[in-house]
């Protein structure tokens, strides 16, 4: 699924629509160039599992990893800073993987083989100064049936 956004605002919409539709053990994981909106998509994923205040979601700088209460926990990763796929084993990750949360990967491109086989995977491009397409793949059975939930919901509302 390939959707087209206008806006940091849009973007953020689209992550609160899929955000509303996670659950407990959810990963996605963004892909994209540096200012290219993950983060923005992030804030909506995180308002739509029901953080209160996703306005404060911001890329973690120095801890590469910053969690948020809300309905469900909300753990969003940033492997900006990481060099090699190896200094990732060293976070932890597959307990956030299969934890009791949600698990928002940016840069989930630089650790391949330490993400899970079944996952929500977008890829953010620039299609202009505010324009963006995400380009949305669902791995797994859970995730092919949440893009479902997703598509018939926008379908409805003539957005797709």
């Amino acid at each position: 699924m390939v959707i087209q956004t206008k806006s940091p605002s849009e973007t953020i919409r689209f992550g609160k629509q899929i955000g509303r539709l996670l659950q407990r053990g959810d990963v996605v994981a963004l892909m994209g160039e540096l200012g290219a909106g993950k983060t923005q998509f992030i804030k909506g994923l995180a308002q739509g599992a029901g953080v209160g205040r996703s306005a404060y979601v911001s890329s973690p700088s120095f801890t590469l990893i910053n969690e948020y209460k809300g309905k469900i926990p909300f753990y969003h990763i940033d492997l900006y800073r990481l060099e090699e796929e190896k200094e990732a084993v060293a976070l932890g990750l597959e307990e956030y993987f299969h934890g009791d949360g949600i698990t928002a990967v940016e840069w989930a491109d630089r650790i391949p083989s330490l993400l899970p086989d079944e996952l929500l995977r977008i890829h953010i491009h620039y299609t202009g100064k505010q324009n963006r397409s995400l380009e949305i793949v669902a791995k797994g059975k859970r995730y092919e049936e949440l893009m479902k939930k997703f598509g018939m919901r926008n379908s409805e509302c003539g957005i797709l």
